[in-house]
């Protein structure tokens, strides 16, 4: 069967909520099927990245998924890998070790705790302006800015470019910042 289909790895952003079979088909008001096992454990399961909502009561959509699926595809959102927390920047989310300063700043506007990381898109067109480094080294054409990530800081500054040092790499401690 393997040999038929290209494989794939995916990485989403959902909510689960433990729930039997049947639990889940009497939140969808649905009868369960006579071939099904109604205490079967399992999870609600809300898409928490752009899918359509398909219920009224959620924002996302949602399915139901056996807990031992579900087990070996999810993880909780604290304690992620290195990886995942890329895939998380990625899909727009601000990520965090654990262990970071976590004392509450508010700087020009900007209220957050702790240091978190964000994910700036690349510019692909950008015209240097006069006065600014870009245009006192000597540039004058356009030119592209690539994606990096950017660390807000304890003292509530943006540190553009940050990179990762081995400890953070290999980490399980990163998560979301919501």
């Amino acid at each position: 069967m393997y040999e038929e289909l290209d494989l794939y790895i995916g990485v989403k952003i959902v909510g689960l909520k433990p729930m039997s079979r049947v639990e889940y088909n009497d939140h969808r008001g649905w009868a369960l099927p006579d071939s099904e096992d109604g205490d079967e454990e399992g999870y609600l399961v809300e898409y928490k990245d752009g899918e359509e909502s398909n219920h009224p009561e959620h924002l996302g959509y949602i399915s139901w998924a056996p807990k031992e699926q579900a087990n070996k595809v999810y993880r909780k959102a604290e304690g992620m890998t290195f990886g995942m927390a890329v895939e998380a920047l990625k899909k727009g989310y601000k990520v965090r070790r654990s262990g970071w300063n976590g004392s509450y700043k508010v700087r020009r506007g900007v209220s957050q705790e702790g240091m978190w990381l964000l994910l700036v898109p690349g510019s692909p067109d950008i015209k240097p302006v006069a006065g600014t480094p870009y245009s006192n080294a000597g540039l004058i054409q356009s030119i592209s800015i690539d994606a990096h990530i950017d660390m807000f800081t304890v003292q509530g500054t943006m540190q553009p470019g940050w990179l990762a040092s081995q400890a953070d790499m290999l980490a399980d401690d990163w998560e979301l910042v919501i």
